[in-house]
């Protein structure tokens, strides 16, 4: 059966809308492996995310692509891909991590003594939002039992900005993974890089965190009382090597295995449906005139 060919663009992304950027979208390359994509300006369906109004110009079907911590508007887009719970006939959840190029990483097996002989520093912290209050406490907090190393422009103490910010992060034991902010489902990429660097992620921001990954593998600062209980949790683990194996370890996916939701066959699978449903759910009569 010949792919299915779909009339489409992508718009108010973080990129600028331009068909060299566009295709760098990963939605876009996902898309690519199943249907063949014309990009148009009199598209079948729009795709586009949160950065932007240029969505209201368009009276196709819109789906919105939501990766920040901002609920789909269903009074203007007929179907949306978020990191919000639950999935329904209108809403998939497809949180930012899914989308990163290193995610296949997840799924490759460990060799936990080459790596252990890599982690030569104690925790970092990589970020540049100096508006995310609960990250900085923390960052302080654990400053008082070690020296955490900060590489990004907040807090920097490493004297430079670092590029790579994975290739960084695979000296150290622990990353500190905290979200911008904190809601039901809002998992972005911190904590996979951390990852895929086999540093145990100090993850703060989705109080589900453990429905996306294996509880084991990480330090959820959901599962404590405070944030001077998930200090004396680190430092436990810091100083007991065996505890600490054990955390290494851990597969990153509970049991073993991706969630059905990210799963790339299910994800497409969705977008079929909707590509070939070509169902709208919203009025857009009010919107701007193109």
């Amino acid at each position: 059966m010949s792919p299915l060919r779909v009339k489409i663009k992508f718009t108010d992304f973080w990129h600028p809308p331009i068909p060299s950027e566009i295709r760098d979208n990963a939605l876009y390359k996902l898309l690519s492996k199943r249907f063949v994509l014309e990009l148009s300006e009199e598209p079948e369906f729009l795709i586009y995310s949160c950065f932007g109004n240029d969505y209201q110009k368009y009276k196709c079907i819109r789906i919105q692509y939501v990766g920040e911590n901002i609920r789909p508007n269903f009074n203007e887009c007929d179907y949306a891909f978020s990191f919000d719970y639950p999935i329904t006939e209108r809403n998939y959840r497809l949180p930012l991590y899914r989308l990163d190029d290193a995610y296949e990483q997840l799924k490759q097996v460990k060799n936990i003594d080459r790596i252990i002989t890599q982690k030569h520093r104690f925790c970092n912290f990589v970020f540049s939002n100096k508006t995310a209050k609960e990250r900085i406490e923390f960052f302080h907090k654990l400053q008082n039992y070690k020296i955490v190393d900060s590489g990004g422009k907040l807090l920097n103490n490493v004297g430079y900005s670092v590029e790579d910010k994975v290739t960084f992060q695979r000296q150290y034991k622990f990353t500190i993974a905290f979200e911008n902010s904190i809601y039901p489902g809002y998992t972005t990429e911190k904590i996979l890089h951390a990852m895929i660097a086999n540093s145990i992620p100090i993850y703060w921001g989705n109080p589900l965190v453990s429905r996306d990954f294996n509880p084991k593998a990480l330090i959820n600062c959901h599962e404590y009382n405070s944030l001077d209980e998930v200090i004396r949790k680190v430092i436990e683990i810091d100083q007991d090597d065996d505890l600490y194996r054990k955390y290494l370890s851990e597969p990153y996916f509970s049991n073993g295995s991706e969630n059905e939701y990210v799963k790339e066959e299910n994800v497409l699978e969705r977008f079929e449906h909707i590509f070939s449903e070509g169902k709208s759910y919203v009025s857009k009569s009010s919107d701007i005139a193109r």
